[in-house]
């Protein structure tokens, strides 16, 4: 009965704990059966792969094709931690999924070209899954075409050799893709709604997403849109759980797990 391992990287509480509460409920995960780890907080320890059922790396402020002398320390450690995370999933096939910040984190480790070229402003788009992607068992729980929320500076402009590619918008040609059998991206949040995308508009009203005086703006057309929790990290948990793990089951308890003090410190 192995939790899964939710990695956060947003420096500001109010939208880390908002992604966190939004992470439970798309996943129908506990607080004891996804446990947290801020990345930004604190260097990633050793992580034993045979301890989770599957790893999810949320989204965040920071760019990897940000100018190298102009990422923060925390954003260079943060960036040098996943590396050697991945490094280890992609080999091991460990289950993983990348939301937003996932998809150039992931695509720039396997050799893709991550850059300015397809940006996406806030907002919702229409998101339609390849014939890959709707044969997939993860992205597949989402219909063939879907609305969902993005915002994003950066983009996959070309994917790895070796992905393939599950889904695809207007804005932007690679909004999922997936690497050997079980590690997965998505541009879009898969866990954003209406509510959580209002938390983020506040507190990115000056990180040039958008003019800030547009942010009312911002918020109305979101509201007006058809965007729904698509399934699609349901599906992802309900694919990688362990027997005796389901979403909304009672995890062993912490103490029993060697990250324990990190996950009630952090999450």
């Amino acid at each position: 009965m192995r939790p899964f391992l939710f990695l956060g990287v947003r420096p500001e509480d109010a939208p880390a704990d908002d992604e966190y509460a939004a992470m439970l409920r798309s996943t129908g995960l506990t607080e004891s059966t996804l446990r947290r780890v801020r990345l930004e907080a604190a260097p990633l320890p050793p992580v034993d792969l045979t301890a989770w059922s599957g790893i999810v790396l949320g989204g965040g402020p920071f760019c990897v094709s940000d100018p190298e002398h102009g990422k923060s320390a925390v954003q260079r450690r943060v960036e040098a931690d996943l590396a050697r995370l991945l490094d280890a999933v992609v080999p091991a096939d460990t289950p993983f999924f990348g939301a937003c910040y996932g998809i150039g984190t992931l695509g720039r480790h396997q050799g893709g070209l991550v850059d300015r070229t397809y940006p996406e402003p806030v907002g919702a788009v229409t998101v339609r899954l390849t014939e890959a992607g709707r044969a997939d068992p993860v992205l597949g729980a989402a219909p063939p075409a879907f609305e969902a929320f993005v915002g994003h500076k950066e983009g996959l402009t070309v994917p790895p050799p070796h992905a393939e590619v599950l889904a695809s918008s207007d804005g932007a040609p690679v909004q999922a893709f997936r690497v050997g059998r079980n590690v997965y991206a998505t541009q879009f949040h898969p866990e954003l709604d209406v509510a959580g995308l209002t938390t983020r508009v506040e507190a990115y009203r000056f990180d040039g997403y958008f003019p800030p005086e547009e942010a009312d703006a911002v918020l109305a057309a979101a509201r007006a849109s058809a965007v729904r929790v698509s399934g699609v990290l349901a599906a992802f948990v309900r694919r990688y759980a362990g027997p005796g793990l389901h979403p909304g089951a009672d995890a062993p308890e912490r103490d029993a797990h060697p990250w324990s003090e990190i996950g009630s410190a952090q999450g």
